[in-house]
């Protein structure tokens, strides 16, 4: 070996090769974490279970959970509170996601609170905030001690201020002021009979990531996502789909093409003029907008300032 090649600075130069060989990419580095959140809540509690609405950051989640264990089968139920105002296509990808994963669902209906006048239909027609009490009795009956959602910060200022794992009291209530520190990855699933957590492996994703990742994985969602012609109407400087629970009143209806960033009840969940049909174009929209995808295209997120947060207080996801 020559002088040169055994020297200090050759040393330190080939360590720091070797150190860049070893650093994951952004994308490696969140899945690592994602990962890492879901074995530490299914390792620290006795019955998680994970929210899945067929929504593309449920998808990712699920996606994440089947790498945690694979090749054993995700080892959790799956929960989704269903208001009865969805998306058809996302039901129907729900249905064969669960079909083909060979995973147990639970339901909570939207539908059967207001069938029996457990709840009121809103005057708004939105069924959205009425998920909160079908969600707590679920977890109830289901003796969850832990949930794991899709949320993520940077879609709302409410959501910005939620931990990885996010205390609920014996009522299903968030209290923001009542935050845990969570250093050096640290996650404390301490609680008290009554209680549960609220786990969220994507925290620190954002909606680029998401999709990034989609593209990466390959991952199947459904295709309201991507551009296609629907009829809609305008309202509140949204685009609402033409549907039985989406009527115009005095709107102009007609034909577009859009796409959906987020999907939940058709009543408030607005579409974007968009031309993108595949992973690829939606990555490029998605990185020249400046604006959330909830606060896009959500009309119940335009309740009030703090609708997300009041909701969150109440139970909410």
């Amino acid at each position: 070996m020559s002088i040169t090649d055994s020297s200090p600075t050759a040393a330190a130069a080939s360590a720091a090769d070797a150190t860049a060989e070893r650093r994951l990419t952004q994308l490696e580095s969140l899945e690592s974490e994602g990962i890492h959140i879901i074995r530490e809540v299914v390792a620290e509690f006795e019955r998680p279970a994970l929210l899945f609405s067929g929504g593309k950051d449920s998808v990712v989640m699920l996606h994440l959970a089947e790498k945690a264990f694979w090749p054993a089968p995700v080892p959790f139920p799956l929960l989704h509170v269903d208001t009865g105002h969805n998306f058809p296509e996302v039901l129907a990808f729900r249905d064969a996601t669960v079909a083909r994963l060979g995973a147990r669902l639970e339901v909570a209906s939207v539908q059967d609170y207001l069938d029996d006048g457990r709840l009121s239909e809103r005057a708004d027609g939105t069924r959205n905030p009425l998920q909160t009490q079908p969600l707590l009795d679920a977890i109830a009956a289901n003796k969850f001690d832990a949930l794991f959602g899709g949320a993520r910060r940077d879609e709302e200022k409410a959501r910005a201020k939620e931990r990885v794992l996010s205390l609920r009291d014996e009522f299903g209530q968030w209290d923001p002021r009542n935050q845990r520190p969570e250093l050096w990855n640290l996650y404390n699933g301490r609680h008290r009979p009554g209680e549960h957590v609220r786990a969220f492996p994507l925290s620190n994703w954002t909606e680029l990531d998401i999709w990034r990742y989609i593209e990466r994985e390959n991952i199947e969602l459904p295709s309201l996502y991507y551009a296609h012609q629907r009829e809609v109407f305008e309202r509140d400087g949204m685009l609402l789909a033409v549907g039985p629970y989406s009527q115009p009143r005095e709107e102009r209806v007609f034909t577009e093409q859009v796409r959906y960033r987020t999907v939940g009840d058709m009543s408030c969940t607005g579409a974007v003029e968009s031309d993108a049909t595949s992973v690829a174009d939606v990555i490029t929209e998605v990185a020249a907008t400046r604006i959330t995808e909830r606060g896009a295209t959500r009309a119940d997120d335009r309740i009030s300032e703090a609708a997300m947060e009041d909701r969150k207080k109440e139970g909410y996801f």
